[in-house]
């Protein structure tokens, strides 16, 4: 039978709402044909056999990869024949004047899993493994020596991109500029916060303030690496000015980017079309997302603040053994002479000798157990810190999307009510015809208002769905923290263990008996 004769039965309402709840469920985002391949798997799921669901294909196939509305309808006509026992031929359907049959498929909303769009299909994806993202470049921000300006100190940073092999050098006030001109571009997505700046008095004259400058250092480093990483911010003019620029004045170059760029809103192509690619229960996905991030958040502060103390004393650990090789050693180094106190003689004058040695090997330990602490700080602690630097910008962009965007459309349909409610009222007491049609013009301005905003709200929940999956893309990180985890402590062991049997052999040979074997040191 032809199209165009099916679509005339159509039009005598002989399709069933089944049918174009199915269309609704399997049809493509941009239009409404559906792919090929969709329906392909809506024949799989039937009983049929193969060269049944070939023939079917077949008559409904126009060649282009989609079926259109009616050919899907025309599809799942002959599914319901075939389930019939019928042979799937489009001249059965000729002769039906009442309602076309219901195939046996099950509820509509259970085959939107059909769909299955890549990547490439639905810009709402992200396909990039935690590899791909950590492969986009690495940033290395180190500390340069201090300049003097006319009246104060400042900290100077070198900063230096694989990707686009160049160092630049910035201070604190570029970033600072940087990173809010971030925010106005991309407000709805994952922008990591910048360290506290604090006034520094005399850089660097003491310890709590070079520990203060180390740890902005690092948070500085781990904020460009997760936006040189990021895949939208990746390709952003501003991240490119801002890891290349050499010029004098970045500040200015960034800001004048920024405005000739506009905020993401207005340059993705996607942001008026957002509300279709979004799915039907966003509003619960959403919900479930951020309580999920939130509970793995707080378990990873706490896996941060026991991977801390842990570093810590393995410091701690390294200036105790140092003292105590110190301490050996002030004890070996004493000359004062020995009493004969006894008809024996002491064996202490030589063996304070062989004591003052013993400070190299605990030199040693304290150096591996610094060593020990260092791993742990760097490829332990750092990572969990990365990590959370990106859960805890989520947790942001939630709150300014709920305080933001939501806020901003609820005042405005509030002062859209008011305004009906003033038009209304101006159309029961007559009032000036000028005054009406002020009114009546600010009416259209909200609307207009309300419909942008409203098209913001879905884009922001467009991007708040895509950085949920991103959050989810670097949860394998874990793996990585837990594998450095592991391999320092091993390393650790290992070294200071070494050390420690050199240590228990020397000690053997001071202290040992003719059998070597060190006296007990109580009575059995």
């Amino acid at each position: 039978m032809e199209i165009q004769n099916f679509y005339g039965l159509l039009n005598v309402g002989s399709v069933p709402s089944y049918y174009r709840e199915v269309h609704q469920a399997i049809c493509s985002r941009t239009d409404e044909r559906v792919p090929l391949s969709v329906f392909q798997r809506v024949l799989s799921r039937t009983t049929l056999s193969i060269t049944v669901q070939n023939q079917i294909a077949e008559h409904v196939n126009s060649g282009d990869g989609f079926l259109s509305k009616v050919s899907l309808y025309k599809g799942l006509a002959l599914i319901a024949l075939a389930q019939q026992g019928k042979p799937p031929s489009p001249k059965l359907l000729e002769n039906f004047i009442q309602e076309f049959p219901k195939p046996q498929l099950g509820e509509p909303k259970e085959l939107q899993s059909l769909k299955m769009q890549t990547a490439q299909e639905s810009p709402l994806n992200l396909s990039l493994t935690l590899g791909e993202l950590l492969k986009k470049d690495t940033i290395k921000v180190e500390l340069i020596p201090e300049k003097k300006g006319l009246f104060l100190k400042h900290v100077e940073y070198q900063v230096t991109s694989e990707r686009f092999t160049v160092s630049v050098y910035r201070r604190y006030t570029d970033f600072d500029v940087f990173h809010e001109l971030l925010l106005q571009r991309y407000a709805y997505r994952v922008v990591p916060a910048l360290p506290p700046k604090r006034a520094l008095k005399g850089v660097l004259t003491s310890m709590s303030e070079r520990e203060f400058i180390e740890g902005r250092r690092r948070a500085l480093g781990r904020f460009l690496n997760l936006v040189a990483r990021h895949p939208v911010f990746s390709e952003d003019e501003l991240v490119k000015i801002f890891l290349t620029f050499s010029g004098s004045d970045v500040q200015t170059k960034l800001r004048d980017a920024c405005k000739k760029l506009g905020d993401e809103f207005m340059t993705c192509k996607y942001a008026t079309q957002a509300k279709d690619y979004l799915p039907a229960d966003i509003q619960s996905q959403f919900s479930s997302s951020r309580e999920l991030i939130k509970n793995i958040h707080n378990s990873f502060q706490k896996l941060r603040d026991r991977a801390e103390r842990m570093a810590e004393r393995s410091k701690e650990n390294a200036t105790d053994l140092l003292m105590f090789g110190k301490e050996l050693s002030s004890l070996g180094s004493d000359e004062s002479p020995v009493p004969i106190l006894a008809s024996c003689k002491s064996p202490w004058a030589a063996l304070r000798r062989s004591v003052k040695g013993l400070s190299v090997e605990f030199s040693l330990l304290s150096e591996k157990a610094a060593q020990q602490g260092r791993r742990e700080e760097d490829d332990v602690v750092e990572k969990l810190n990365l990590f959370l630097d990106l859960l805890q910008s989520y947790r942001d962009l939630c709150e300014r999307h709920e305080k933001g965007v939501l806020h901003e459309h609820q005042r405005a349909l509030q002062k859209y009510g008011v305004m009906k409610r003033q038009i209304l009222s101006a159309t029961v007491q007559p009032k000036e015809q000028v005054s009406v049609e002020q009114l009546e013009s600010r009416i259209v301005q909200q609307e207009n208002a309300i419909q942008a905003m409203e098209l913001r709200n879905y884009f922001s929940l467009f991007c708040l769905h895509q950085e949920s999956q991103l959050i989810f893309t670097y949860l394998p990180i874990t793996s990585h923290i837990l594998g450095a985890f592991v391999n320092s402590q091993v390393q650790g062991h290992k070294e200071m263990g070494e050390v420690w049997q050199d240590l228990h052999s020397k000690l053997k040979s001071i202290f040992g008996d003719g059998n070597g074997q060190s006296p007990p040191l109580s009575p059995k």
